[in-house]
């Protein structure tokens, strides 16, 4: 298998252009050829690889250049990939945007060289003529050590805009247009106010991938496309090692809390955790033999009524907590752990009171970018001085009680200053609204492992 993969990496001109509509129709197109396809994401996002997961059939991978090192990029992306014949990598913002305007630190075009990617660029075709041309020979030559794949045109108005491009990116030597995609709106996936919606709020159907995938085939060179990808050198590396599964560590996962970096719980795994999903929503109790809590995000202002009403397992988990259960709790997750959710429409809706916190929804962005979390003293992810990084986003904020809780991390943001101090702590419980990637430090998921591993002790007594 690893003599026949390929791959190539979707970047856009700039956000809002369609590259992950573009993304999930060459996968659907892909596998309706009988093709295996290994989805990837550049940066932190959670929704889009909820996307190419139900479109691939196959788990998608974050790739982050500020989160994980060069190298565990480079790992992750050659574990996987070996296992599928063509890789598709969406990336991230515009093709060149990163950290900066100084260096490509951070961008698509920075993750597509460490991979040895060409780069399929997408390109909003609306209002746009023979300038097209001027803007790709730009994209084109403003880093020479990068390789394209070709151009694809979305939201083209008619065959002939479609021609009217083709020819004027026909002066540029080494440029293929690959075709163009028509203004369709059934095309784009639904939008709210973090970005799209889920895959498990708005899953793609069967029919909605077919009709994506006739789409690609009609309206893109897939043939000439695929021919002209790399074969991709994945050497073989050994399997990392597992422990024992000594502790049975509760996962949240429904509609209202979906959003895990799949290496974060795979690492617990390999640490000696026995994962067991549970829904907030649906399950009355939580499971039995528990010796921790992960609890991640999602949107459970969206369900705050349902979780609201759901007595019985706020209740299990208010007395797990009290008797000192191991529970981590990430952006959704704290909110759950708080004493109530006021929406939009100012109705407050009683969660877990786990955290004296309360919790109020904005209609504006809150918090956004990358933390970096040093913790202060030591706590369920380590001792003091641990440091791990990750990702903020959020459209809610604390409207009372942090005060009567210890804060377990110094938080700085990506270009260093400081962010404050975080990390709400009580009993056993840590919750943050810092989403955070365990590869990052490794050492973090081994001592969330460890303190379950404690409190099972604890039972014994």
């Amino acid at each position: 298998m690893t003599q026949q993969s390929r791959g190539l990496v979707i970047a856009g001109t700039q956000s809002g252009v369609g590259k992950t509509t573009i993304t999930l129709g060459l996968i659907a197109a892909l596998r309706r050829r009988g093709l295996a396809v290994q989805p990837f994401k550049v940066g932190p996002d959670f929704i889009d690889p909820g996307h190419h997961t139900r479109a691939a059939g196959r788990v998608s991978r974050n790739l982050d250049g500020w989160m994980l090192s060069r190298d565990i990029n480079l790992t992750l992306f050659r574990r996987h990939a070996r296992e599928a014949e063509i890789a598709v990598v969406e990336g991230v913002m515009g093709l060149f945007d990163g950290y900066d305007g100084l260096s490509e630190a951070g961008s698509t075009a920075q993750m597509a060289k460490w991979l040895g990617l060409p780069v399929l660029l997408v390109m909003d075709a609306r209002s746009l003529a023979r300038s097209a041309a001027a803007l790709v020979h730009g994209f084109a030559t403003f880093d020479p050590a990068l390789a394209l794949a070709g151009v694809v045109f979305n939201r083209v108005g008619s065959a002939a805009h479609l021609k009217y491009l083709e020819q004027a990116l026909s002066q540029l030597d080494g440029i293929r247009c690959r075709g163009g995609l028509p203004r369709e709106r059934e095309l784009a996936i639904p939008e709210r106010h973090l970005g799209l919606f889920t895959a498990e709020d708005h899953p793609l159907e069967e029919q909605r991938l077919e009709h994506l995938a006739q789409v690609m085939e009609e309206h893109l060179d897939l043939e000439e496309l695929l021919a002209s990808l790399p074969r991709l050198n994945l050497p073989h590396e050994a399997p990392e090692e597992a422990e024992p599964r000594t502790v049975r560590l509760g996962v949240a996962r429904d509609q209202a809390f979906c959003f895990y970096y799949e290496e974060n719980l795979e690492l617990l795994a390999r640490c000696g955790a026995e994962l067991v999903p549970f829904s907030p929503l649906n399950d009355r109790e939580l499971p039995e033999n528990l010796h921790g809590l992960y609890l991640g995000g999602g949107y459970p202002e969206l369900s705050a009524a349902a979780l609201a009403a759901n007595m019985g397992l706020k209740r299990s988990i208010a007395r797990q907590a009290a008797a000192g259960l191991p529970i981590y709790a990430e952006c959704g997750g704290l909110m759950y752990l708080a004493r109530e959710i006021e929406d939009l429409e100012g109705r407050r809706h009683p969660m877990a009171g786990v955290l004296p916190l309360k919790v109020r929804m904005l209609p504006r962005l809150k918090a956004l970018g990358y933390r970096e979390v040093t913790l202060t003293a030591s706590g369920l992810l380590g001792p003091a001085g641990t440091r791990a990084r990750g990702h903020e986003f959020h459209y809610s904020e604390i409207t009372h009680g942090t005060e009567e809780l210890p804060k377990l991390y110094r938080i700085t943001a990506r270009q260093g200053q400081e962010a404050g101090a975080e990390g709400y702590c009580i009993n056993n419980v840590l919750a943050s609204y810092v989403h955070l990637h365990f590869l990052s430090n490794r050492e973090v998921a081994r001592h969330l492992v460890s303190k379950c591993r404690e409190y099972r002790q604890s039972l014994k007594r």
